[in-house]
This record gives C-alpha cells, sequence and structure tokens, in this order.
C-alpha cells in the first residue's frame, strides 16, 4: 500500500530531522553499501555447502555410525543445506548477476548514476501505478 501525501511529508520531515541531528549516521545509512556484505554471505554460503558435500562424503566413508546413525553424514547434510539457503538468500537480496558485473566495473561513478537513475525510474512507474488506482 502506498504512503498518503500526508505519511510521506511525515516520513520527509523525519528525514530531514535525522539529517539534521545526525549527520554522521544519516549519511552512513544512506550511502549504505548491501553489495559488500551480500558478495560475503554468498562466498560463505559457497563455503559452507561445499565443505558440506565433503562432510556428507566423509561420513559415508568413515565407519562412524553411532546407533545406527551416520552422523558425519546428517552433519554435512544440514551444513549443506544452510550453505545453500545462505546463498540464495544472498542472491535474492543482492540482485545476482548484474550486481558482481556493477560492482567490478572501473567506472564506479557512471554506474552508480545509472543505478540511481534506474531506480529512480522505477520508483516512478510504482508511483504512477498506484496513482492510477481509484
Amino acid at each position: 500500500m502506498p504512503l498518503s501525501e500526508h505519511e510521506q511529508r511525515l516520513l520527509d520531515q523525519i528525514e530531514r530531522a535525522l539529517y539534521a541531528e545526525d549527520p554522521k549516521f544519516a549519511s552512513t545509512v544512506r550511502g549504505a553499501r548491501l553489495r559488500r556484505p551480500s558478495r560475503r554471505r554468498r562466498l560463505q554460503g559457497i563455503a559452507l555447502f561445499v565443505l558440506g558435500v565433503a562432510l556428507l562424503v566423509l561420513g559415508v566413508i568413515l565407519p562412524l555410525k553411532p546407533g545406527g546413525v551416520p552422523v558425519v553424514s546428517l552433519l554435512g547434510f544440514l551444513v549443506m543445506f544452510f550453505g545453500a539457503l545462505l546463498t540464495l538468500s544472498a542472491l535474492r537480496q543482492g540482485g545476482g548477476e548484474a550486481e558482481e558485473g556493477a560492482g567490478e566495473s572501473e567506472g564506479g561513478g557512471a554506474s552508480k548514476a545509472r543505478r540511481s537513475s534506474f531506480s529512480q525510474r522505477m520508483e516512478d512507474r510504482f508511483r504512477k501505478r498506484f496513482d492510477e488506482e481509484p
């Protein structure tokens, strides 16, 4: 549900007050880049997945099965599962491969301007869509 004009004005006032009260925090929050943690999270998820596969295979090789349950294989499966979840959640949040290309480009200023104009266009389209509905 889109914000009403009154709610939007209140939000703008709160934002201005935040900038006036604590400009360092406001600029940190506004300029926070989600690409690096997302990329790091993807790499951590991939590493966990590979570790889980290794534990899974190791559990099959080792004769360690207390109570008939292959504990090492089970642990490997769980690690592999959580690694896959971590990687998929990072891909969803970060935007996937398009983000990698944008993060690795040398013309950082130009790509930043392109991203902001793209996001601005998307915001405008979103607002128009909900303004047109009764």
